[in-house]
């Protein structure tokens, strides 16, 4: 069992995902932008972080980049992109993240990496300046 945050701006979509996560034994909180994901996060790291990339407010790059930038342990938080953004793969190597998928998605193929991420937890490597991804 691990403890996910979960940020996304659909709000039946992450209701879904929520509930899916529920039955699969993993506490879930739940954010609906990225200032709210920052916040949540103040209260307690979780194991590993779902977010979407296009939201109001703060957008799902920005929150990771936020938490790339406090030395306190969030730099250690997997993140796994969901997003039905074109540019899904060039954002995830942007944030440095080897978890994406995009939506619509089949629940189990999400769990599936759900449970990859958690067991290889790989914490985000965003790309410097200049540099290319692999």
């Amino acid at each position: 069992m691990a403890e996910i945050l979960l940020v996304d701006d659909d709000v039946s979509l992450a209701e879904t995902v929520q509930d899916v996560l529920s039955y699969a034994k993993h506490r879930v909180r739940v954010a609906h932008d990225g200032r709210e994901g920052l916040a949540e996060l103040d209260k307690g790291l979780p194991d590993l972080v779902l977010l979407d990339i296009e939201m109001p407010v703060l957008d799902g790059p920005g929150m990771a980049h936020q938490m790339l930038i406090v030395d306190c342990g969030r730099e250690r938080i997997p993140i796994v992109l969901v997003s039905g953004y074109l540019g899904l793969r060039a954002v995830a190597a942007r944030v440095g993240t080897p978890y994406s998928i995009g939506k619509p998605c089949e629940l189990d193929a999400l769990l599936g990496l759900v449970d990859r991420a958690l067991r290889e937890r790989i914490p985000p490597r965003p790309l410097r300046p200049g540099e290319v991804a692999p």
